[in-house]
């Protein structure tokens, strides 16, 4: 498994939000991170954050456009800061991103190289978003990926399945949380 990272991502007010389907994703969230506590495996956050203004938008990146209409992911805004329920430690590192993938105009590669990491274990929303960018760009880095299936989400339920059952298993091992705790319990 290498030196593994657990990302958790774009979990943030607004966007729990808009795509919480009242499965249990949020306490089956908090079981990851307690159990990557637990087994002495980083968390590190990662947010999307737009500066006021949208100066780093364009107006041909259809899918940050949209998120413009609805005016999200404003920095600073309190809709953009990461939800309570999963908040990180004062030690644990957030990372700021300003487009799909967690490695897009951001500093993750800078933090992973710093401690070594080369194994991520990926989770957030949603599957077909933040999930799916940054484990393309991981890939191509030639990135350990795991997915936790059930600790990702995604406003369309179909889209969700076919990425976790399809697409996600050619590139990374793809598990529950449970059978995921269970492999990196402390023994």
């Amino acid at each position: 498994m290498g030196n593994s990272a657990l990302l958790v991502m774009d979990v943030q007010r607004e966007i729990v939000d808009l795509a919480d389907d009242g499965s249990g994703y949020l306490p089956r969230l908090r079981r990851a991170i307690d159990g990557a506590r637990a087994a002495d495996i980083p968390v590190i956050y990662v947010v999307i954050a737009l500066r006021p203004g949208r100066p780093d938008v364009s107006t041909r990146n259809k899918a940050l456009t949209a998120v413009v209409r609805a005016g999200l992911h404003i920095e600073g805004e309190p809709g953009s800061e990461i939800h309570p329920d999963i908040a990180p430690l004062p030690d644990e590192t957030v990372v700021t991103k300003r487009r799909g993938s967690a490695f897009s105009g951001s500093d993750l590669d800078l933090v992973l190289r710093a401690r070594d990491i080369d194994n991520l274990v990926l989770t957030g929303i949603a599957t077909s978003g933040v999930v799916l960018h940054t484990a393309c760009h991981a890939n191509d880095r030639d990135l350990g990926l795991t997915v936790l299936a059930d600790a990702c989400i995604d406003l369309d339920p179909e889209v969700h399945t076919l990425l976790t059952e399809k697409l996600f298993p050619q590139w990374a091992e793809v598990v529950a949380v449970e059978e995921w705790l269970k492999a990196v319990a402390p023994r």
